[in-house]
């Protein structure tokens, strides 16, 4: 019976109660357990975690780099934006100008050839009044000549009737007197 009893000493002290059931293979279970758990964790950091963790941070930093490159873009845009708007700005200045001058040009060339008609325009009167004038002279002259013609058929005519050859001189000499020798010389 002594074994028998032994058993049962032993079975009724396994079957005391023990604080939180605790043993020494549950506390080694548990160590290991624990040794095990911290070295996979390690294993996987290693192996998992590491290379996730830098790939992360390599794309965080490549979103990084885009995001700046895109913000740089950015200023240069809107300075290529504020440099074109002001060329815009200053060609439209440059076009307005331009287009003064050419109308300043084209008034000036206006008047220059308004000008240059009236001169043509009076140079064409004078020309006219000048050959009015020359017309009135030889209006005149064929006038003189016509009365010398009649005075020279009348004095023919009272020179047949009774008048001697010295009067005749002088009254032929008297006439061209008052006729004059200019329409002779012409």
């Amino acid at each position: 019976m002594n074994t028998l009893a032994t058993r049962m000493v032993l079975a009724s002290a396994e079957m005391e109660p023990r604080l939180f059931d605790l043993d020494l293979q549950l506390i080694a279970d548990s160590v290991l357990m624990i040794i095990a758990v911290f070295t996979l964790f390690l294993v996987a950091s290693y192996f998992l975690f590491n290379p996730v963790r830098n790939m992360m941070q390599s794309r965080l930093d490549r979103i990084k780099g885009e995001l700046d490159n895109a913000a740089a873009d950015m200023e240069r845009a809107k300075a290529l934006k504020e440099e074109y708007e002001a060329k815009l700005k200053d060609i439209n200045k440059e076009a307005e100008t331009i287009l003064g001058e050419a109308r300043k040009k084209a008034l000036a060339n206006e008047n220059k050839i308004v000008s240059d008609a009236k001169e043509e325009a009076a140079r064409i009167i004078e020309r006219a009044g000048v050959e009015a004038e020359l017309e009135k002279k030889k209006a005149a002259d064929e006038v003189k000549r016509e009365m010398v013609v009649l005075a020279s058929l009348m004095a023919g005519k009272v020179v047949n009737a009774a008048i001697d050859t010295t009067v005749q001189d002088s009254l032929i000499e008297e006439t061209l007197k008052e006729i004059g020798e200019g329409t002779w010389l012409s």
